[in-house]
C-alpha cells in the first residue's frame, strides 16, 4: 500500500477518533445531578417546611382554644352555680365569660382557616412529591443510558487508538511528520484529487503535481 493511501487511512482514523472523543466529552458533561431535579427537590423541601409551620400554628391555636374553653367552663360554672350573689362580682364574671367566648370564636375561626391552608398545602406537597419522583426516575434512566453510551465511546476510542498505533508502525516516520505538521496547522492533512482539483481547497493542481500524486509521492498543493 502506498504512503499516501496509508496517510489517508490514518487521517480517517484520526477524524473518527476526534469525533468519538468529542461525543464522549459531551456525554460525560451530562452525567451527574440534574438541575431540574435539584430545583424540584428544593421546592418540595421548602413546601414541606411551610406545611410543618402551618401545622405548628394549627396545633398552637387548638391548644389555645382548648385552654379558653377550660377557663370558660370554670367561669360559667361559677356564674350559674348560684354561689355568687354579689351583683358586681356577677357582672365581672359575666364580662369575663363574654370575653372568653369572643376569644374562643376568634380562635376557632382562625384554626379553621389554618386547617384549610394545611389541606391545600398537603395536596400541593403530594403533587410536588409525585413530580419529583417522576423527574428522578427519568433522570436515573437517562443516566443509565448515558453511562452505557460513554462505555461504548470508550471502547470505540480504545479500538481506534490501537488501530492508529498499528498504522503508525507501518508508515514512514518522515511522512508521518509531514502529516502531523500539516494537520496541526490546517486541521486536515490529506485530501483526495478529483478531475485535477484538490478537494481540500478547490484549487487545480499542476500537471507535475498530478503526476507526482499518481506516483504515490507526497504532494502539497499551493494553497
Amino acid at each position: 500500500m502506498g504512503v499516501t493511501k496509508q496517510l489517508y487511512q490514518l487521517q480517517e482514523v484520526d477524524l473518527e477518533l476526534e469525533s468519538n472523543e468529542q461525543a464522549l466529552k459531551q456525554v460525560t458533561s451530562q452525567l451527574g445531578e440534574s438541575q431540574e431535579v435539584v430545583r424540584a427537590r428544593n421546592k418540595l423541601a421548602l413546601e414541606r417546611q411551610r406545611l410543618e409551620e402551618l401545622k405548628r400554628q394549627q396545633h398552637s391555636l387548638e391548644w389555645e382554644v382548648d385552654d379558653i374553653v377550660t377557663k370558660l367552663t370554670v367561669a360559667e360554672d361559677k356564674l350559674y352555680s348560684g354561689s355568687i350573689r354579689n351583683p358586681k362580682e356577677l357582672a365581672n364574671l359575666q364580662h369575663e365569660a363574654d370575653g372568653l367566648k369572643a376569644r374562643r370564636s376568634k380562635g376557632e375561626d382562625r384554626a379553621l382557616e389554618i386547617m384549610e391552608q394545611v389541606a391545600v398545602k398537603e395536596a400541593g406537597v403530594a403533587t410536588l412529591g409525585s413530580e419529583l419522583g417522576r423527574l428522578e426516575n427519568e433522570w436515573h434512566n437517562e443516566q443509565q443510558q448515558l453511562m452505557a453510551e460513554a462505555e461504548q465511546y470508550k471502547k470505540l476510542i480504545s479500538d481506534l487508538k490501537q488501530r492508529r498505533q498499528h498504522l503508525l508502525g507501518s508508515i514512514d516516520p518522515s511522512a508521518v511528520g509531514v502529516y502531523q505538521d500539516v494537520k496541526k496547522r490546517k486541521g486536515r492533512a490529506v485530501a483526495s484529487i478529483e478531475q485535477g482539483i484538490c478537494r481540500g481547497c478547490g484549487i487545480s493542481l499542476s500537471t507535475t503535481q498530478l503526476q507526482q500524486a499518481k506516483g504515490d509521492r507526497l504532494v502539497q498543493c499551493g494553497s
